[in-house]
């Protein structure tokens, strides 16, 4: 009897050991949508999976996050004054002017419709602002739950007006803001414009004389329209919910962990702060099988193997006279093609490719038949095609993906066409050099050789970071100081001044301390000739 009860006692005591350290916390999360959202998903999981209570606030005109779905997080859903039909509209006319108006428009025109798409985004992230800081109930109810760090992702505003307001760390999930403007004026990292192209500039890090001076003048752009726009809405907006005077990146700067969405196998060298963290590729994983059907075609192709062809889960369709250009180009070429597209089917389409809604493009990239990616350069595509080492032909239509490209194109691991003005032999010759040409298959496996050789996987360290700040109640001592500081103190100009000043003096001094005794022994010299 004694030696049944005596395990049963260890076990117990082992239990209430260990019982502490299996108590999760408490994680609001404030996510993107589209891509940002799947990416963040990963996050997500791996935090349940660590006995974490996740709760995801999600509006009802979300266009990507099902919140009907069952999940093992919660969402929280709040209203706001519009409809997903709303938001698609707006997105919709986003991708439509970049992918086309915008390459026969003069530059006031572009201005015009940037102005106008800025304007309509700006109510409607206000508008979502107000839905969550406005609503004293749901605020209320968030207090309630005491949470221990707020998860965001900075593509929406207000996640750190949130953060400040429910008195929570923050942890801010991004790849880069347009200009580096969030990164520099608000995070404070260094960004010097001699060797750190300004996105969206699609220049590497070894740039001509003239290439940095609009890389100059891409930063001072970005700058100067970062400030009058936060200048005329943002900061009295801030202001008002805080019941202070304040500014966006007074708040923003507030954040304890920056997860950025890249790694050293992408990135070029550059200098970046203690609390900017890389989890580039955190959703990675091995391939899967594929789906029978899916898997016959595969096998299908022979020795010529396959190529995977996605433009993202943004782009629907396209023109007719662009969908029968590529479908052209594919048709001439040995490998079987998986094209996800949803749009008309090209009247060019060729027995080689097949059109779906959806594919499991990870384990497709993953597959030991697969030789080339053709892709838009979507961070989340770009980095499963780095993990599993798939060399890439390259047509980014918009936002930061002509330099993710372009980052790939430097490295010798992709090429890079114009969506718009690529013809079917372009495509077809892009093709035939990464496939054919064994360099870019080797430059794309030594960047896949860089990425898993790492201390820790990518999502461990997301994952790592967000439960540091939680168990330290936040990560202050990672910020630098140049938060506290002014601008013209951050570039020393005060010292400057001060340094000028007594140059300056002692300059003055000299010369009149100088010009006295000169003048003296002048007239010393004077007296005495006259005296002779």
């Amino acid at each position: 009897m004694v030696s049944v009860r005596r395990p049963l006692l260890y076990g117990a005591l082992l239990l209430l050991y260990l019982y502490p350290l299996t108590q999760g916390g408490n994680v609001l999360v404030f996510p993107g949508e589209h891509s940002h959202w799947l990416n963040m998903r990963t996050i997500l999981d791996e935090l349940v999976d660590r006995n974490h209570n996740v709760t995801v606030l999600v509006c009802t005109a979300s266009p990507s996050i099902d919140y009907s779905r069952s999940e093992r997080y919660h969402f929280h859903v709040y209203d706001v004054p519009f409809d997903r039909q709303h938001l698609k509209s707006v997105n919709d006319r986003f991708i439509e002017f970049w992918m086309y108006d915008a390459q026969n428009a003069s530059v006031l025109q572009i201005g015009l419709e940037i102005r106008d798409l800025m304007q309509k985004m700006n109510v409607i992230q206000l508008s979502v602002c107000d839905a969550i800081l406005r609503d004293q109930a749901l605020m209320e109810s968030l207090r309630r739950v005491k949470f221990d760090v707020l998860l965001a992702d900075p593509m929406l505003m207000c996640s750190d007006l949130l953060a400040d307001v429910l008195d929570l760390p923050l942890v801010l999930s991004i790849r880069f803001s347009f200009g580096l403007v969030l990164e520099r004026q608000c995070g404070q990292m260094p960004a010097p414009s001699s060797y750190v192209p300004s996105p969206p500039l699609a220049y590497t890090d070894q740039m001509s004389f003239f290439e940095r001076v609009q890389n100059f003048a891409m930063y001072f752009f970005n700058d100067v329209l970062m400030y009058v726009h936060c200048l005329t809405t943002v900061n009295s907006y801030y202001s008002e919910i805080k019941g202070t005077p304040t500014t966006f990146c007074e708040i923003m700067g507030k954040a304890d962990i920056w997860l950025i969405r890249t790694y050293w196998d992408f990135e070029y060298p550059r200098p970046f702060l203690p609390n900017f963290k890389f989890v580039g590729g955190l959703h990675c994983k091995p391939a899967k099988p594929l789906p029978a059907a899916m898997e016959e075609f595969v096998q299908s192709s022979g020795d010529d193997g396959i190529v995977v062809f996605s433009l993202g889960s943004m782009v629907k369709n396209l023109t007719k006279e662009r969908g029968n250009t590529i479908a052209s180009a594919l048709g001439q070429i040995p490998q079987k093609v998986l094209w996800r597209y949803a749009g008309v089917k090209p009247e060019t389409l060729a027995p080689n490719t097949r059109l779906y809604d959806w594919i499991p493009q990870n384990d497709l990239l993953g597959h030991p038949k697969t030789k080339a990616f053709i892709t838009h350069g979507g961070t989340n595509g770009l980095y499963e095609a780095i993990y599993h080492g798939v060399p890439m032909v390259g047509v980014p239509l918009f936002a930061d993906q002509p330099d993710n490209i372009m980052h790939m194109k430097t490295k010798g691991a992709a090429v890079m066409l114009d969506f718009n003005k690529m013809t079917s032999q372009d495509l077809v010759d892009g093709l035939n050099s990464v496939i054919n040409d064994p360099t870019y298959k080797e430059n794309m496996m030594r960047l896949s050789r860089i990425h898993h050789d790492q201390p820790m996987k990518p999502l461990d360290t997301a994952v790592f970071w967000i439960e540091f700040v939680m168990r330290n109640k936040g990560a202050k001592h990672l910020r630098v100081e140049s938060h506290n500081l002014s601008w013209y103190q951050y570039h020393c100009l005060d010292v400057a001044a001060a340094l000028l000043s007594v140059v300056g003096l002692i300059t003055v001094v000299t010369v009149k301390t100088c010009t006295f005794f000169l003048r003296k022994c002048f007239r010393k010299a004077k007296a005495r000739q006259k005296t002779e």
